[in-house]
């Protein structure tokens, strides 16, 4: 789709509907488990529609545009007379039609991202909020008058061609002393509830802090004067010219208008030439009208005082984002280049104490830029876990399953990059705690000695170095010898069935095409899901594991790193190749002794670790690095862990601490599948080297997991 817009038009476009439509779907959730809308929730929604019938209508994305003006409309009739007009029979209605709203936008909002052409037919849906509308309202009407005004919502914003006006005379006028002009409007034929329709256009004026009066005076609450309307328009009655040319800019950008005209009252009718007479189109009005208003727009927000306020907050592009982390990347390689120059060497003591003192300040100055530049990035995770709850509602009524969602943690921040990848994982994970996890029948939980309604929580905590998200529900649970029988029929087990582990029979779950579920249904039960979870979580760095209690629940635990730009780690030699282990992962380093290697029954080396046994991993034999230190009791052993595994490396040197700028591998290397090999990345030394950064988990998993 291509409108010939600006792009960063159209980006703030889309950031701000999506915004406003998460926004919507936190309200609609949150008041449907209350089963009511509070007032301001419904002047919320109202205003909400408001926004995004303007911004689409200006974008002129007309199927937006449309729904959000009939909801819009739907919710002025609410606001108006209250929500506790609808029976709790409509307010039910209202909320399935609510949700089915919110996805008609979204749908077209996502065809404006993905830059596909809109839906031009929305009739019926439109239709169908109308109807609902005249059912709420009790309001007469037949399917002409709903196509009619489906027509008119198309020419939003835009006043059609006709000729002018004549039927305001000066002896037809409402008698308003203190008014010395009146707006006499007309609305289009054949759009229902016509005094409904003017009041909402009266209201959207007043709403610019702009004094008058109207009439009919009671046109929101009599709905007989939609006859009136129909035959003769309604009026406004403003005290001054220069308030009626406000009015008349506002009342061009509203729609269901024919035409208008300023009609002014008999006492100042000496002066009509210096006046625009009547105000018929919007390219018809008389020039100096027009002038006076321009500079006036800015005013209101000069009253509002919340204004400064919403100055504290500004949206920055990602892009924006990503290239100054670069740019604070390179700023900590050149500090390190600096710090670890050789010419150093060559200065006096005290020249070099000087230097080293300006260095540690300058380390400390670019720490905390570095503080503040991840800082940027991270945002809270609330916006994932309450798309969470949307789909536990929609599953629940499709179901038919009495489950909750509770959540923990929404406050929890995580970089915008990761948590962008996150979503699907976690809305898998959600599924199948719903589908799979819960039982169907709520008498077998009662004799269970459960709740008959379910309950999934998702959580979110910190800790110094990741983020710990778990999704747990009290349903079933998984049976291991079912999944034990399962894989074996798949043929995919590798040693005999005695031998596996609670933890491997569950790891099962984690393969391609390995569903637990024994029916294919909307949710689940193709296979796919669960091993998708898995790479997309270790494509960000972070580990998924399982564990489950049979009959009591399961609970899916994802350990993500808070950012992957920069990562504090330790340096270490094998051969000539240098490697950075994430400090995170390291629990302990240590020289041992010859005795203190242990074999097991596949010959493998151990060595023993406050009462466990840990596998060795060497990183020369692993790599086919050549080295001269061939031994254990030669090197060291770094001990480390990444979530539930833990595993010993075998290096030839520690050196030391290192701050290391993860830089992607070049695009070449992809057909290595270095990541798969225990290759996170690359990160460029103070000396100009490049050093690798190991990936703990993928390389226990293809040292070890894959022998």
């Amino acid at each position: 789709m291509d409108n010939g817009m600006d792009s960063s038009i159209l980006d703030t476009y889309l950031f701000e509907t999506n915004s406003l439509l998460d926004r919507l779907d936190e309200m609609l959730v949150d008041d449907e488990k209350v089963g009511e809308f509070s007032s301001d929730d419904v002047n919320e929604i109202f205003r909400i529609m408001h926004t995004i019938k303007g911004s689409s209508a200006m974008m002129e994305f007309a199927a937006v545009a449309s729904v959000a003006h009939h909801i819009e409309d739907l919710f002025f009739y609410i606001r108006d007379k209250g929500i506790d007009s609808l029976s709790s029979q409509h307010k039910k209605e209202l909320f399935d039609l609510m949700f089915r709203s919110e996805d008609c936008l979204r749908g077209q909002v996502e065809k404006i991202e993905r830059g596909e052409p809109l839906d031009t037919d929305m009739d019926s849906f439109a239709a169908e909020i109308n109807n609902f509308l005249k059912t709420v309202s009790g309001a007469g009407g037949d399917e002409a008058e709903e196509a009619a005004q489906d027509a008119g919502t198309q020419t939003e914003g835009k006043l059609t061609e006709a000729p002018q006006t004549t039927s305001a005379l000066p002896e037809n006028l409402p008698q308003d002393q203190k008014a010395v002009c009146f707006i006499h409007v007309f609305l289009e034929e054949g759009i229902g509830m016509e005094n409904l329709r003017a009041y909402m256009i009266v209201n959207a004026v007043k709403e610019c802090d702009l004094d008058f009066r109207y009439y009919p005076e009671h046109m929101e609450s009599d709905p007989a004067t939609a006859a009136a309307i129909i035959e003769d328009g309604f009026y406004m009655g403003f005290e001054s010219m220069e308030m009626a040319s406000k009015a008349a800019d506002l009342l061009r950008t509203q729609g269901h208008i024919r035409s208008f005209e300023v009609v002014e009252t008999p006492e100042p009718e000496p002066e009509p030439a210096s006046a625009p007479a009547p105000v018929q189109q919007p390219g018809a009005t008389a020039a100096p009208e027009q002038p006076k208003p321009a500079p006036k727009p800015p005013a209101p927000a000069k009253q509002t005082p919340n204004a400064p306020v919403k100055q504290n907050l500004i949206s920055v592009s990602l892009m924006k984002l990503d290239s100054l982390q670069n740019l604070v990347g390179e700023i900590v390689i050149t500090e390190s280049m600096v710090t670890s120059s050789p010419e150093l060497n060559q200065l006096s003591r005290d020249a070099y104490d000087n230097f080293m003192k300006s260095a540690r300040q300058l380390r400390k100055l670019t720490d905390d830029l570095q503080d503040i530049s991840m800082s940027l990035r991270m945002v809270p995770i609330s916006g994932v876990f309450q798309k969470m709850s949307r789909i536990v509602r929609d599953m629940k009524q499709k179901l038919n399953k009495d489950v909750r969602l509770t959540l923990i943690g929404e406050d929890t921040e995580i970089d915008k990059t990761i948590v962008d990848n996150i979503q699907d994982p976690i809305m898998h994970m959600v599924r199948n705690a719903v589908d799979h996890g819960i039982e169907d029948d709520p008498q077998d939980r009662i004799r269970a000695g459960k709740s008959a309604q379910g309950e999934v929580v998702l959580s979110a905590t910190h800790t110094s170095s990741e983020v710990i998200i778990s999704i747990t529900d009290d349903g079933a649970g998984m049976d291991p010898d079912k999944l034990l029988t399962k894989a074996r029929d798949r043929g995919l087990l590798v040693k005999p069935e005695n031998e596996y582990s609670k933890k491997e029979i569950l790891g099962f779950i984690m393969l391609p095409g390995f569903s637990t579920n024994q029916e294919v249904t909307e949710f689940s039960g193709r296979g796919v899901g669960m091993d998708v979870v898995k790479k997309n979580i270790e494509a960000v760095g972070g580990t998924v594991s399982v564990s489950s209690d049979y009959g009591k629940g399961s609970t899916f635990t994802m350990n993500i790193p808070l950012t992957m730009a920069i990562v504090d780690g330790m340096r270490v030699t094998v051969g000539n190749s240098i490697f950075i282990i994430p400090i995170a992962n390291i629990r302990q380093s240590f020289k041992i002794t010859p005795e203190e290697i242990l074999h097991d029954e596949s010959g493998c080396e151990m060595v023993e670790r406050l009462g466990n046994f840990y596998p060795v991993v060497r990183l020369h034999q692993f790599y086919g690095i050549e080295t001269d230190i061939d031994t254990l009791d030669s090197g060291v052993l770094m001990w480390v862990e990444a979530s539930d595994r833990s595993f010993c490396i075998f290096v030839d040197e520690l050196v030391g601490e290192q701050q290391a700028v993860v830089k992607p591998l070049p695009a070449y290397l992809n057909c290595f599948d270095l990541k798969s090999s225990g290759i996170a990345g690359c990160t460029i030394m103070g000396d100009g080297n490049i050093s690798m950064i190991l990936d703990i988990p993928c390389l226990h998993t293809a040292a070890l997991e894959n022998v």
